[in-house]
């Protein structure tokens, strides 16, 4: 199983933060977050493995509010 690199792995940071930061300038608090929940998928299907992406989610939800508790079916 391969496993979420949470090291930094950005060649130029402070240029994508700004591309990132330039990429919503002008759009309503709608339209960023289209263009948020886009960007993920993109780069959710570009990374490709369910592993990893469960394992960023969880990473970025940790700390926020607990996961919902699944109900067996």
């Amino acid at each position: 199983m391969a496993s979420l690199n949470i090291e930094p792995n950005i060649a130029r940071p402070d240029d994508f933060y700004q591309a990132l930061i330039d990429t919503h300038r002008d759009l309503s608090g709608e339209e960023s977050q289209l263009l948020n929940a886009k960007l993920i998928l993109l780069l959710a299907n570009h990374i490709g493995d369910v592993d990893v992406l469960c394992q960023a989610m969880a990473r970025a939800r940790d700390g926020i509010r607990p996961a919902p508790t699944k109900v067996p079916r």
